[in-house]
């Protein structure tokens, strides 16, 4: 039975990467609070938000996405090996990774990208409309 609620796969997925990155959990110091925000009774009688702390490092996260303690416990853990994972490996990290390719794709195109898009949409709109042309009927 797994620890966090969610598939053998993935908790071992994690567990793997808290190796590699020699995370251990006596190194987590982990508290749980009292939610906010929408979720009713549920989120006022429970103390469903978990706070983790890695101690050697000091990064703390936060996390109430869920309803249930059991699966914040699992994202909680995520969300720190990956804080922890682009603190260690800087640019490698896959979290790096992902930001620097958005970074990339939002880039705006220079001038030179633009002209020769603009040009291939001519050429494009001067095909189709050489298709179009009028047609006399025998």
């Amino acid at each position: 039975m797994s620890d966090f609620g969610i598939s053998l796969e993935k908790e071992s997925a994690l567990r793997q990467k808290m190796a590699r990155l020699d995370i251990r959990e006596r190194d987590i110091a982990e508290s749980f609070i009292r939610s906010k925000g929408p979720g009713g009774q549920n989120v006022n009688k429970t103390s469903t938000c978990v706070r983790l702390k890695h101690i050697p490092t000091g990064i703390e996260v936060k996390c109430q996405k869920e309803r249930t303690q059991v699966l914040n416990r699992y994202i909680a853990r995520k969300i720190l090996v990956n804080k922890i994972e682009s603190l260690v490996l800087g640019k490698l990290s896959e979290e790096q990774q992902r930001i620097e390719k958005l970074r990339r794709q939002k880039r705006r195109r220079s001038r030179k990208a633009k002209l020769k898009v603009l040009e291939v949409k001519r050429r494009h709109s001067e095909k189709k409309r050489l298709r179009s042309g009028p047609r006399e009927i025998e």
